[in-house]
């Protein structure tokens, strides 16, 4: 789209182009000029679109307050799903993972050596001693959110709980990693680096995503990484930070029983916090958490 400086500006401000954007997309092109990978412009959010992610987002966060304040020992999974359910739905919002690619329920939930896409089940009964991610995705008037929160259950072992701990710093580093016009990897670079120095690992196969619009959306955040390369971030980007960190080696795989649970390959521990961020002029917000 080639806009005229006195055109209104793409993004729906209501103002004219020279007053908006211009330079903005100028920059971006000439870092792209430059060799550098730069966003499309469909995954840079209007302020009109971040509201409503914000809306949806601020329903994701009562989601898991909801689940802190409820989860305990002896509670199915398919308990904490139903609170999710139907706490989203009387908000006029729809779980995301609901039928999403065929899963089955409303949240995810990831007990131990699950890394992430646990499935809720009667049959799953918190006991002392396990940690657990709970995955929250709502979508409000078409707008999309995502957060994940770990929970220890009664007295877990000094390594769980120093792994939770660890994967929630982790998370902090990657979002403190965020600068408008910095480099994607820095965010990668600064999880990796932590997770190592605690003895950890860095699930190399899923990462966070671009989301607002979709579920997911470009790019793929990748939570190792060397800083200073990557995709150039800029104001208007939303995306998830979601570090999975592992206790031992961060392989991984798919349980072929229901084709959605990852576990880890050596049966260690696994620990994710997920935020979805906004990159803003001058930092981040953070809009789900």
């Amino acid at each position: 789209m080639n806009l005229n400086r006195n055109d209104l500006c793409w993004c729906g401000s209501g103002l004219k182009y020279k007053k908006c954007h211009i330079e903005f997309d100028e920059k971006l092109a000439l870092l792209a000029e430059q060799g550098f990978e730069v966003p499309p412009r469909e995954i840079i959010k209007t302020k009109e679109q971040i509201e409503g992610i914000r809306k949806s987002a601020k329903i994701n966060n009562a989601v898991l307050d909801l689940v802190a304040d409820n989860i305990r020992e002896g509670m199915s999974t398919e308990e904490i799903d139903k609170l999710v359910h139907d706490y989203t739905v009387s908000q006029g919002a729809i779980p995301a993972t609901l039928n999403f690619e065929g899963y089955p329920k409303s949240v995810c939930t990831s007990i131990n050596d699950e890394v992430c896409h646990g499935i809720p089940s009667e049959n799953i009964i918190l006991k002392n001693g396990d940690i657990i991610n709970i995955d929250a995705s709502t979508i409000l008037d078409g707008y999309y959110s995502d957060a994940s929160r770990m929970f220890i259950i009664g007295e877990a072992t000094e390594e769980a709980k120093k792994l939770v701990e660890v994967s929630k710093e982790c998370l902090r580093v990657g979002i403190e990693a965020v600068k408008p016009w910095g480099f994607l990897d820095d965010i990668g670079a600064a999880v990796q680096e932590l997770a190592a120095k605690n003895g950890f690992s860095v699930v190399r196969d899923f990462g966070g995503h671009g989301v607002g619009l979709e579920f997911h959306e470009e790019p793929f955040v990748p939570h190792v990484g060397r800083k200073g390369e990557g995709m150039i971030l800029v104001p208007g980007m939303v995306f998830t930070i979601e570090p999975m960190i592992n206790a031992g080696s961060y392989e991984i795989f798919i349980d072929s029983d229901d084709d959605w649970t990852v576990l880890t390959r050596d049966g260690s521990l696994s620990s994710q916090w997920e935020h979805t961020i906004l990159v803003t002029e001058d930092g981040v917000e953070i809009l789900s958490k």
